[in-house]
């Protein structure tokens, strides 16, 4: 009900209603995150900011024996998968953290297959919804948030990564997301909507040109926004246009990024143009893991988010100084509990765990995350993402975007089964929402040649930029 109101209401109605629609959205969202047990877990992530190096060890063994035993018990998946690498109930009482590595890996593949079924808890916390991801390069993984869950989550990302920046959920802030806010690729503006709840301006990531930039930026200053946040390069692509055009932007508090490769040229631009810090962080819809910068300009792991494992090629940890596979164990969710999940991305552990911030969290020097290539519109427009290209269709499971020319685009899938026309019309339909009028070219294949990371890219463009 939900996606047919978004799909095929929302579109039709005129702004202002569309602005009050999102912030009824927004109140519930709002209440959904910061209600419950929200400010008790606040205290708890600011008190263990102050742990040491042997306090943080304490506190992960802890919550390591306690989502194994309780995966063990209530997990069907995990039930079978620690009995066949011979685990008994008994194993989790005194489990010692340097064991760690004795416990299976979770692929992605088996999240995809099992995340509605075998990996859910037989008893669960209140008022679950499933959550899912981008749906950029494939069938999206589903991850399913308690109300309560939600709240930890959030009061994680509150202390560490809004504090960090020195703000809070009380700023006003602009958001470039995945969400189709417009639906209409060839639409005209406001290119933004308003949460009024939240003081959030959400601008559409997919009509950022040169011509836009202004609208854009009559949006940041109609409702006096703090900062900005949400993807590192459609923030980017934004900010070098108004610098490009030579307007003149608000001083913002901080620009916070995420979900891509933070560059230094991002940095220097976002600095130029607003006049404030960036702020990378890490994270992602499955919550088993938090990296993010403190006001030093260092990037910290949260211990208390999760354990992430860095893991080189030859099975041994990786040193400071040294690149390692994220291997994550979430110590939040236990509705639906990712224990050793392969979230594919490669980190750097810093050869300096020193921070003048004084926390004793581990350091990272780098997250080797996916540098996607950039779609140039007829219009000009630019985008990264094509957020839920591949959601609701099981058959896709895994796809790459190929801009030949300004209008002729290919997708290389790889499908469980052949697809039908109405597929093909499907993926035709979602290309021209957000680019207008296109051709496309379907193309199927065994598998997607990947890079040295394991990972392939998303999108993949032919056309420079003049």
């Amino acid at each position: 009900m939900a996606g047919f109101l978004q799909d095929k209401i929302y579109p039709k109605l005129p702004l202002f209603i569309q602005n009050i629609a999102i912030s009824i959205y927004g109140y519930k969202w709002n209440k959904r995150r910061f209600g419950g047990v929200f400010k008790t877990e606040l205290k708890k992530y600011l008190a263990r900011e102050s742990f040491d190096i042997h306090q943080w060890q304490d506190f992960q063994e802890k919550e390591l024996r306690k989502i194994l035993k309780h995966a063990f018990q209530q997990v069907p998946y995990y039930q079978k998968s620690f009995t066949d690498a011979g685990f008994h109930s008994i194993d989790f009482e005194e489990f010692e953290l340097s064991n760690i590595t004795k416990i299976p890996y979770l692929e992605k593949n088996d999240l995809r297959k099992h995340g509605k079924d075998m990996l859910l808890a037989n008893i669960r916390e209140k008022n679950g919804e499933f959550y899912a991801s981008s749906g950029s390069t494939g069938t999206p993984t589903q991850i399913l948030f308690s109300k309560a869950m939600h709240q930890r989550w959030s009061a994680a990302f509150e202390v560490r990564i809004r504090y960090w920046a020195g703000l809070s959920i009380k700023n006003a802030r602009g958001m470039i997301g995945g969400r189709r806010i417009i639906q209409d690729g060839n639409a005209k503006g406001p290119f933004y909507r308003y949460n009024m709840i939240e003081k959030q301006v959400y601008f559409s990531a997919y009509h950022i040109n040169a011509e836009n930039a202004q609208d854009y930026l009559n949006g940041m200053i109609k409702h006096d926004v703090d900062y900005m946040t949400g993807y590192a390069m459609s923030n980017f692509i934004l900010a070098r246009f108004i610098k490009e055009n030579g307007l003149k932007a608000p001083q913002l508090k901080a620009v916070i990024t995420s979900s891509e490769k933070l560059t230094q040229e991002m940095r220097n631009t976002f600095k130029n143009v607003y006049g404030c810090k960036t702020f990378d962080s890490y994270s992602g819809l499955e919550a088993c893991g938090l990296i993010s910068e403190c006001e030093f300009g260092k990037l910290h792991l949260s211990p208390d988010v999760g354990i992430i494992e860095l893991m080189k090629e030859n099975g041994e940890y990786a040193q400071p100084g040294e690149i390692g596979e994220a291997i994550c164990t979430g110590f939040l969710n236990y509705d639906q509990p990712l224990i050793r999940y392969r979230i594919g991305d490669l980190i750097k552990l810093s050869l300096d765990q020193q921070c003048k911030c004084g926390r004793n969290m581990p350091v990272i020097d780098e997250i080797m995350g996916r540098v996607e290539d950039t779609v140039i519109g007829i219009d000009g427009r630019e985008m990264v993402r094509f957020h839920g290209i591949f959601i609701n269709m099981p058959k896709i499971i895994e796809g790459q975007i190929i801009q030949h020319t300004l209008n002729e685009f290919e997708i290389v899938l790889v499908a469980t089964e052949k697809l039908e026309q109405k597929d093909n019309e499907e993926l035709l339909r979602r290309m021209q929402s957000q680019l207008g009028a296109i051709s496309l070219k379907i193309s199927e294949t065994n598998q997607i040649p990947r890079n040295q990371n394991g990972k392939f890219k998303a999108v993949i463009s032919h056309v420079k930029r003049k």
